[in-house]
C-alpha cells in the first residue's frame, strides 16, 4: 500500500536578514494512511515547520512532498489554498474559535467554503458536536465552554468537511491534564475508530503515548525510525 503522505530528501530555509537559517535539511518521511503519528523534539529542530509544509501551510526550499499522489510542492499558493480547504483539518493550541459566533457556527465555517445549503451545513455541524461529545453546547459561544470544551469545538470544525487527515500543533498545550487527556482521547478514538490520519506535533511524551507512532527529530533531522507502540 502506497503512504498517503510520503516526503523526500526535504528542505527548508528560511532568509532573516543577510543570513540564511536551514531548519530542516533533507528529511525523508511516510506517513501510512489511517495512522496517527506524534512528532517530538527539542525547540527549534523543526516539529513545527514539518508540520506546516505537510499541511500545506508553507512551501519547502526543495524536495517534494506526495500526498494522495499528488505533488503539493509544486502548487501555487492558490492551488495551494484550495487543496488544504479539501484535504486538511487543523486543531491549533490557542483553538482560534470565533468569539461572537456560537459553537455550532464555528464548526460550520469550513463549510462556508463549499456549495452547501444552510441546512445541510447546519446538519454536518451537528453531527461533528455530537462526535466530540458537545451537542448539548451547540448553542453556546467560546467564553461559555472550558479550555478543553473549546479545543473540542476546534476539533468538530476540524473534520466537520471530512478532510483527509487532520494536523495538529500542541492540540494540549494549553489545557489542564484532565482535559488534554478528554482531547487526545478523543484524537485517538477519531483515529482508531473513524479511520482519521493523525499528524500531531507535542512537547509532551505522555500526549506522544496516545499515538501509533513517535517520531523524532533533531537540528532539522529525523533522528530514529517510526516504532508502534
Amino acid at each position: 500500500m502506497s503512504a498517503l503522505v510520503s516526503i523526500r530528501n526535504l528542505t527548508k530555509t528560511y532568509t532573516r536578514g543577510p543570513e540564511k537559517v536551514a531548519v530542516l535539511h533533507g528529511v525523508d518521511l511516510d506517513i501510512e494512511r489511517g495512522d496517527f503519528v506524534a512528532l517530538m523534539g527539542p525547540s527549534g529542530s523543526g516539529k513545527t515547520t514539518l508540520l506546516n509544509l505537510i499541511g500545506g501551510l508553507d512551501s519547502p526550499s526543495g524536495g517534494e512532498i506526495t500526498i494522495e499522489g499528488e505533488r503539493i510542492d509544486t502548487l501555487s499558493a492558490g492551488q495551494l489554498a484550495a487543496w488544504r480547504s479539501r484535504h486538511v483539518g487543523f486543531v491549533f493550541q490557542f483553538y482560534n474559535l470565533m468569539p461572537t459566533l456560537s459553537a455550532q457556527k464555528n464548526v460550520e465555517l469550513p463549510l462556508l467554503l463549499t456549495h452547501l445549503n444552510a441546512k445541510e451545513r447546519a446538519r454536518r455541524a451537528q453531527i461533528a458536536l455530537t462526535l466530540v461529545g458537545l451537542a448539548d453546547r451547540r448553542s453556546h459561544k467560546p467564553n461559555e465552554l472550558s479550555g478543553g470544551q473549546q479545543q473540542r469545538v476546534a476539533i468538530a470544525r476540524a473534520i466537520v468537511s471530512d478532510p483527509t487527515f487532520l494536523i495538529c500543533d500542541e492540540p494540549t498545550g494549553d489545557l489542564d491534564r484532565h482535559s488534554a487527556e478528554e482531547v487526545l482521547g478523543l484524537l485517538q478514538l477519531l483515529n482508531r475508530e473513524h479511520g482519521k490520519t493523525i499528524v500531531m506535533v507535542t512537547h509532551d511524551p505522555k500526549a506522544a503515548e496516545y499515538a501509533r507512532h513517535t517520531i523524532h527529530l533533531d537540528k532539522g533531522e529525523l533522528v530514529d525510525t517510526p516504532a508502534a507502540h
